[in-house]
Order: structure tokens, then C-alpha cells, then sequence
């Protein structure tokens, strides 16, 4: 059976119960060790949490300190991704090899994945431009000299660190959070300017891009959790870093919606569109605009449920796509997100039937075959990989709908495994970037 890591002292104490626990043929709840029970008592009510449900934390946090058997196999799974966290990073944008072409090293810069040199690089023409699109197919060179493989380190590291303390109470786990957190978007040194006029630039084409806003969009939601969890009493988490971290928030939100890039990513019509949504919702709520959240999400039918998802389901213009399976799940992970945040503000997105029966369960149906591997995926798709869509199935699921329950026994567990009972939010779980 799986355990949590406690502190090193509860080895021994730990291991002789256990031996005399399996002897007797008992299964002895685990009492949470003193560090846990202390982040309990600092903490004020659930989590105020962005897109998960803090009511659902803090009873799974509950469950497991009972020794529920299923989550006890989840946080093996969530504590063995942060133990391998803590040896890494902070990461921070001041230290690319070169800055973005406003030439402020504190501005995030990162390339197009898609596209690539026509010509030979030469010292007349080191880039090798003009570039060319290849839908699908990511250069390589896109990880090197810009910050977007560091932005994605910084999520997944605080997301996780922040999960596993708030489960397991170990502190080394929040205060390598705090500092990964404080490092990319408190610390003046080496903050990172709230703004992204220089994503997915294009060499010799564009020095950035509104859809370069997808960057952030497709996993910053997950922050302002991980955020809100180290708000409820973490060790090194101070006072001084949750200002810091908000007044960001509400300066990129700012820069969202007032800037071309924003005001172009916001018309978007297929999944950046969505993202883009989603974004502002959740910053909105994170920094106490509930009114722009609820306003977002009450759009999100007549803008993007009716015109993007068809009568059977798909989703047209992630479909056309070479990833279309990616593209299909991934838009998903946005619209399950924006229903928690509905959840929130009082907007039913999962109720939503648009004119021609348009619905987000009718787009988690026509997943169902390929994610259960009852058919294949009849569309193009450069790399299938069925566990992209245990997340959304996940979400219909939790929502209600019959077909995904039925279909989560046959779901595909993502790489270092399903952690959805302590983390019922939607993540994209086969990462591309684009």
C-alpha cells in the first residue's frame, strides 16, 4: 500500500505499526504527522482556490489523513513528482542568453514552435530565415535561448510542491514553492515583467505574437491554485510574497485586456479564443473581480460552446489541425476549467444547450471511443496519445454525466499517474506548446 512521505523521525514509528497492522490483518488509519496537523490549524476555512474546489481539497485532505486507500495511491503518485522538484530550479527570465528585442532581460521571450528555416544559416544569415510553418511538428530550437521551457518548470514545480504540502503538510515542499514563486514573479531582481509582447516570435518575421498569450493561458490557472494553497499557512510563504504575487496578477490582467495582443487573442475563434477566456476569468476571480469573472464565463456559450463545438460533438477547428486529438482534449481542459470557475460565480456551464444541442458533455462524448480505446481516433493526429483526455472525461464525470462515468473504470492513467482525486481540475496531460 502506498504512504505518504512523513517526516524522517516517523520512519521507525511508522514502519513497526505497519508490521504489526499487516500481522494482524488490520488496516490502522494513519494519523497526519505534526506538521500537517499544524497547516490545518493555520489555515482559515477551505481553500480559496481558483478553478478546484477548495470544498473537495480540504475533504480529500480529510480522506486521506483517514487513510483512504485510493488517495493514499494518488499522493505516492503527487509526492514522488515534488520529491523529484525539490532539487531543481528557481528558474527565473534574467538569466536567457539573450534578452527579448525590447532588450529587457525581465521581459519573457519565446520563439513559434511551428516554424522553421527555408535556408542554411550563415553569417550573412544565422537565423536561416525566411521561416515556414509546419502545423504540428516542433522545432527544437524553440527549447533553447528563450524562457517557455522555465515558464513551464515554474508551473509545474509550484503546482505540484504546493498539492503535496498541502496533502502531506512537509514542509520543504511549500518552501521550495515560495521560492520558485517568489523567484519568477516577486523578486525585483529577477521578476518577470507582467506582459507578453514577445511570445512566440517569428525570426526575421515578428518580434512577438497575440497568440503567444497561449504560453500562459494553457497553465497559468494552475499558479493561482497553487497560490491559494500556500495561502492557507505554508512555512515560507510571506505576507510580503502574496501581495507581490497579486499585484502581478492584477497588472497582467490588466495588460490582457487593454492590450492589442489581448484584445486579438480575446477574438480568437478555436482554442486560444478559449484560453484566453479562461485566463481572464480566472485572474478576475484570483484578484477579487468576481463581477469580470461571472461576466466571462456567461459569455462563454454564445461565443465559443455554439460556434466551436458542433451538433455530434467535435470541434471543428481543432480538427483541422495535424494534432487534432491534442487540440480536441486540450480546448476541453480550457472549458472544464471555465465551468469550475462557473461553479463559482454561479453560471452553470455544464447546463448550457446551444441550437443545435451543443453541449460540453456532447464534446467529452465524442472523445469517449478513442479515450476508452473502444475505437480509434478517425482523425488526423501526428502523435496519439489516449490519456490526453482522462482529465476531461474526468470533469463530465464529476459533473454528472452518465457516459463519463461509466467510461473512467477504462480510462489510460498519464504518465506518473492519476492524481484527478486530489486535483479535480482538467490539466493537459500530453504537453506540446503552440
Amino acid at each position: 500500500m502506498a504512504k505518504i512521505p512523513l517526516p524522517r523521525w516517523s520512519f521507525v514509528v511508522t514502519a513497526v505499526l505497519t508490521c504489526v497492522a499487516v500481522c494482524a490483518g488490520v488496516l490502522l488509519p494513519v494519523a497526519p504527522p505534526p506538521a500537517a496537523a499544524a497547516a490545518v490549524h493555520t489555515a482559515e476555512g477551505d481553500p480559496k482556490t481558483v478553478v478546484i474546489d477548495g470544498k473537495r481539497m480540504t475533504e480529500a485532505k480529510r480522506r486521506l489523513q483517514r487513510g483512504d486507500p485510493a488517495l493514499r495511491a494518488a499522493a505516492a503518485a503527487l509526492t514522488a513528482r515534488a520529491e523529484r522538484w525539490l532539487g531543481q530550479g528557481p528558474w527565473t527570465v534574467v538569466d536567457k542568453p539573450r534578452p527579448a528585442p525590447s532588450g529587457d532581460r525581465h521581459d519573457y521571450l519565446s520563439q513559434a514552435p511551428y516554424w522553421w528555416p527555408t535556408q542554411p544559416r550563415t553569417p550573412e544569415n544565422p537565423w536561416g530565415c525566411p521561416y515556414e510553418q509546419r502545423d504540428g511538428e516542433r522545432n527544437p530550437e524553440v527549447d533553447t535561448g528563450t524562457d517557455r521551457p522555465d515558464i513551464g518548470k515554474v508551473v509545474d514545480s509550484s503546482v505540484t510542491l504546493s498539492l503535496a504540502w498541502y496533502y502531506t503538510g512537509d514542509a520543504r515542499y511549500a518552501r521550495h514553492a515560495a521560492t520558485v514563486l517568489r523567484t519568477w514573479f516577486v523578486d525585483p531582481d529577477t521578476r518577470m515583467n507582467p506582459h507578453l509582447k514577445h511570445a512566440q516570435f517569428i525570426p526575421c518575421k515578428y518580434e512577438g505574437r497575440a497568440i503567444g498569450i497561449i504560453d500562459f493561458s494553457q497553465m497559468h490557472t494552475s499558479v493561482l491554485d497553487a497560490v491559494a494553497l500556500l495561502d492557507t499557512g505554508a512555512p515560507g510563504w510571506t505576507r510580503a510574497d502574496r501581495t507581490g504575487v497579486r499585484a502581478w496578477h492584477s497588472a497582467f490582467l490588466d495588460w490582457l485586456l487593454t492590450s492589442p495582443f489581448g484584445k486579438e487573442e480575446a477574438a480568437a475563434k478555436n482554442n486560444h479564443g478559449t484560453f484566453y477566456d479562461l485566463q481572464v476569468a480566472a485572474l478576475a476571480l484570483a484578484t477579487g473581480d468576481r463581477a469580470l469573472a461571472r461576466s466571462i464565463v456567461r459569455g462563454v456559450p454564445a461565443k465559443r460552446i455554439d460556434p466551436q463545438i458542433a451538433a455530434d460533438g467535435s470541434q471543428p477547428q481543432e480538427l483541422r489541425r495535424t494534432r487534432s486529438w491534442h487540440y480536441s482534449t486540450f480546448d476541453l481542459v480550457a472549458y472544464t476549467r471555465l465551468a469550475n470557475i462557473g461553479r463559482q460565480v454561479g453560471v452553470d456551464l455544464w447546463a448550457h444547450r446551444g441550437p443545435q444541442g451543443q453541449s460540453l458533455a456532447k464534446a467529452v462524448h465524442y472523445l469517449l471511443p478513442a479515450a476508452t480505446g473502444a475505437a480509434g481516433w478517425p482523425h488526423p493526429e501526428l502523435d496519439f496519445r489516449r490519456y490526453a483526455a482522462t482529465d476531461v472525461v474526468h470533469a463530465a464525470a464529476d459533473a454528472g454525466d452518465r457516459r463519463a462515468k461509466a467510461a473512467v473504470p477504462k480510462l489510460q492513467a498519464p504518465p506518473g499517474g492519476d492524481i484527478w482525486a486530489l486535483r479535480p481540475a482538467a490539466e493537459q496531460l500530453d504537453s506540446i506548446a503552440g
